[in-house]
């Protein structure tokens, strides 16, 4: 014997592969089958093409992002203020071919086309999956156009260029690029979700614009070419659009304080700024701020669910490969019946994640013409944030134990996803904000709860454990003076509810099921992995396992 083999220790066997690149949409049986589910006539190679750029080059491209954060620099060399973040060229190269992809404004450039925000919607499940933290400018562009309609006296370029398609990082005047991103400012140090708390100023000049004086806690995506703000005017709070670089090629007096160092989302760069005599243009009427920023709001609520399903999907997809390929005790660990227990769990988890994520979006897709959709986009959308990003954190976990201590070790995604996992829940509104809204729709617009019971109404008669629980979800509300302080689990019961009543509508009875029996019959604990003996495990897991 060779002293090289007397000494080799380190045989490796019984270890996965590293995931190969994979199509992100093609591959993802449960990612089609939802968005099918909303729109039959599908462009199928905008989604093909950009799931194949997403599985393989952008995944790469996340990594390196989120190894390699921005760089907060407030002074050239020769001690000029230029407030910069310096970011790595994996982000841009994420931006770019997520923009090339219209991840931030295909539902606007195809509007005239019915199921816009459903694609829209799967391109940026796609891209969240490569890098989560390039989402927030994107969700914000794409969510800033509905914000822009409400200001015609604004130049054209503003909204055209949001929709061009093309990432512009250059730091020169909006009008003078080929394409544009919109960031937002709305919270402060005294307010956070009490926007009407803010006390950042705006005066009006003589030229029509405003002064902006005041501060931001939370200032998204610095280095976008404008932020939608809120300041308190002579006649209220308002909403204003703030370009980075005005008009002369100037700084405007924005100052970058800090950039916040995060728990996760590490891509993307978060700060807090002070406004210092800042230019800004109206948007929409003087005194109707938080008017103006509901629609913007809404479409963000939205991208919180696509982007929380997301991570858990991506989670899932790790799970699976691994306990494909991993031995223990005599099996792979996906034919061992606890493991499989997990893994059927997970897999209905996202099943209903998705179903309930993409029935939102077109809600929203027909809610101009609809009012059944409109209304029914107003309530589900707050119900679904609260319930998919609430799961999120725990599922990722799950997902990490499937793999014991390699899912805890940054060489492969699952960190970084579980980093990311809670950010849904506390953007946009935390889960408390959204079953008070939810409260606020149920008292001040009676249609959305009718639009809800309809919906789930179509359900009925097909499970007897739906059945039971749809009973039980109507006379939770009989209780008026006690519904806040029982918002949450009622919320959390209409958001089982719509996920049951989509999956019992799908044509999945596998699926349906075991989720009406798990979910809604109680017959399972309160984590993953519990679900009773008599589902089929084997069947529920193969539809989360990636197609050749």
């Amino acid at each position: 014997m060779s002293d090289s083999d007397l000494y080799a220790t380190h045989t490796v066997e019984n270890q996965p592969q590293v995931l190969l690149p994979y199509n992100l949409w093609s591959a993802d049986r449960m990612l089609v089958h939802a968005v099918q589910q909303n729109h039959s006539d599908l462009p199928t190679s905008t989604l093909t093409d950009f799931g194949n750029i997403a599985g393989d080059q952008l995944m790469n491209a996340g990594e390196l992002a989120n190894k390699n954060k921005p760089h907060f620099q407030p002074f050239d060399r020769y001690g000029r203020r230029i407030d910069n973040v310096e970011f790595h060229q994996a982000y841009h190269e994420l931006m770019r071919e997520a923009m090339t992809a219209q991840v931030h404004a295909y539902s606007w450039k195809n509007e005239s086309t019915t199921g816009s925000h459903v694609i829209r919607a799967a391109l940026l499940f796609m891209h969240s999956q490569a890098d989560a933290g390039t989402t927030c400018p994107l969700t914000m562009t794409h969510a800033g156009v509905a914000a822009l309609r409400n200001a015609p006296d604004l130049p054209r370029y503003w909204a055209d260029k949001v929709i061009s398609g093309e990432y512009d990082p250059r730091s020169i005047p909006a009008s003078q690029k080929r394409g544009i991103t919109l960031g937002m400012g709305m919270t402060e140090k005294q307010g956070g979700s009490d926007v009407r708390r803010n006390t950042t100023r705006a005066d009006i000049q003589a030229d029509g614009s405003y002064r902006i004086t005041g501060h931001k806690f939370f200032f998204s995506a610095p280095m976008c070419d404008a932020h939608l703000i809120l300041a308190q005017s002579t006649k209220g709070l308002s909403c204003f659009l703030l370009p980075r670089i005005l008009e002369d090629g100037s700084l405007n007096h924005v100052r970058i304080q800090r950039l916040k160092d995060k728990l996760g989302d590490w891509s993307n760069a978060s700060s807090e700024v002070e406004f210092q005599g800042a230019t800004a243009h109206l948007v929409g009427e003087e005194g109707r701020g938080v008017p103006v920023i509901i629609d913007m709001v809404s479409l963000t609520r939205l991208d919180c669910m696509i982007g929380s399903t997301s991570l858990m999907r991506q989670a899932l997809v790790q799970a699976l490969h691994h306990t494909q390929h991993r031995e223990a005790f005599g099996a792979k660990l996906i034919e061992q019946p606890l493991m499989k227990n997990v893994l059927a769990d997970l897999t209905l988890e996202v099943a209903a994640s998705l179903a309930l994520t993409m029935r939102v979006a077109r809600a929203v897709d027909l809610a101009k013409a609809n009012q059944h959709e409109a209304h029914l986009s107003r309530i589900a959308t707050a119900i679904g944030k609260y319930w998919i990003c609430k799961r999120t954190p725990a599922f990722v976990n799950e997902a990490q134990e499937c793999l014991g201590g390699i899912g805890y070790v940054e060489e492969n995604i699952l960190p970084r996803l579980y980093r990311q996992a809670p950010l849904n829940s506390i953007w946009e509104g935390s889960a408390n904000v959204q079953c008070l809204d939810v409260l606020r729709a149920l008292r001040k617009e009676p249609e959305a709860i009718n639009a809800l019971f309809v919906e789930l109404q179509k359900a009925v008669g097909k499970n007897s454990a739906y059945d039971k629980h749809i009973e039980n979800l109507k006379a939770a509300f009989d209780e008026q003076e006690t519904l806040e302080i029982r918002s949450r689990l009622l919320v959390e019961k209409m958001a089982l509810a719509l996920q049951g009543a989509l999956l019992l509508n799908a044509d999945d009875k596998d699926m349906a099921e075991a989720f009406c029996l798990a979910r809604l019959g109680k017959q399972q604990g309160l984590v993953f992995g519990t679900l009773p003996a008599s589902v089929p495990f084997d069947e529920i897991i193969q539809r989360g396992i990636l197609e050749n």
